[in-house]
């Protein structure tokens, strides 16, 4: 069943302090605090063209959810509340701070249908959250995100790569623990300065150094194959494009990109395919058989792994639309071997391929 996201912006609100990177408001695009009529209305306003059979979850994104003064939250989640007691909506989802997780907190929230929490983690290396002043340590993840789940609610976690002090291994050790913690679904966002942050004034100074796109793009793939051998859901890779999060607007430096995702993923499948080129001399061309929703990844973004392959290698790559598994692929090379594989068997490679 397709699921649809009911987006509750709470801007800033309740966080109790500025990280080294964050302007909420740049970055939601939205400036004012948010009530109990605003949720209904917007909540009214979704379902009227959201599909019946579609699970359909409302979202409070923006500031740390749990740090507000709780006679707001119990206000604004009693609205939500009454949509899931009427069959409409079925879940409830919030974004918060390690460090604003309580056992107190859990049981208002679980009175209020809660059923996902996303910790704002972005780095469990203790320099990389002193630089960036998180103002929360790594063991606070570990506390929060055990009590969470012993609470019975599913358990998100978001990363950042390329916060001061951060380097690859960083990122990938990061990957691993959260790995550990078991999550029902991880976010992973590459690093932007933001106009009015403090990372925006370590900019000015020559004293921070965005990661470029292609380091990013570089990082995040081992990170994916990392998370998706894992059966770990990573349900978003970017920050999502707006009005004001693009170069030159709200962003005034990092690895932007509006399809950072499709960037990564077709970056994994030209590593994989320019493996079994080599593995199987292939000496003029190999064609992919797939799921029509594959195509896009497999050839790269503005065909980028078919002018690489073809550059690098001298290998033309060809894609043509089978009627197979969405997790399949066949493989066909100079016109006689056949390799049948999944998404799953390419992850297992790529870890093995980026020493992971």
């Amino acid at each position: 069943m397709k699921r649809r996201i009911i987006p509750i912006f709470v801007p800033h609100r309740g966080c109790p302090h500025d990280c080294i990177f964050c302007n909420q408001k740049k970055i939601t695009g939205v400036s004012t605090d948010i009530t109990s009529s605003d949720v209904r209305n917007i909540v009214e306003e979704y379902l009227e063209t959201i599909d019946k059979d579609a699970i359909v979850e409302i979202a409070f994104f923006g500031g740390s959810f749990t740090a507000i003064d709780v006679d707001i939250q119990r206000n604004l989640l009693s609205v939500a509340k009454e949509y899931v007691d009427k069959g409409l909506v079925q879940d409830i989802r919030m974004s918060t701070r390690p460090d604003c997780i309580s056992q107190e907190i859990l049981d208002m929230l679980k009175e209020y249908s809660v059923s996902i929490i996303e910790l704002g983690v972005q780095s469990l290396d203790e320099d990389v959250l002193r630089d960036s002043i998180r103002g929360h340590n790594a063991e606070q993840v570990f506390k929060s995100s055990k009590l969470i789940k012993e609470n019975g609610i599913n358990l998100g976690l978001q990363m950042m790569v390329g916060l001061p002090s951060d380097t690859e291994e960083k990122c990938i050790n990061t990957a691993k623990k959260f790995i550990e913690l078991d999550p029902y679904c991880v976010r992973i966002y590459p690093t932007l300065v933001v106009k009015e942050t403090g990372l925006e004034d370590l900019l000015n100074r020559k004293q921070y150094n965005s990661f470029s796109l292609e380091e990013s793009v570089d990082i995040v793939k081992k990170l994916l194959a990392l998370f998706y051998v894992n059966n770990i859901n990573v349900i978003r890779v970017g920050l999502q494009a707006t009005d004001d999060i693009q170069i030159g607007k709200a962003v005034v430096d990092g690895p932007y990109h509006p399809a950072f995702r499709e960037l990564v993923e077709g970056a994994m499948i030209k590593d994989y395919l320019e493996s079994i080129v080599i593995e199987n001399k292939a000496t003029s061309k190999i064609v992919v058989n797939t799921n029509k929703k594959n195509i896009s990844k497999i050839i790269g973004n503005k065909k980028t792994n078919t002018n690489y392959l073809k550059e690098k290698l001298n290998i033309i790559l060809k894609t043509k639309e089978a009627n197979i598994d969405l997790d399949s692929l066949e493989i066909v090379i100079d016109d006689e071997k056949v390799i049948k594989t999944s998404f799953k068997d390419i992850y297992i490679k790529l870890c093995n391929i980026y020493n992971l």
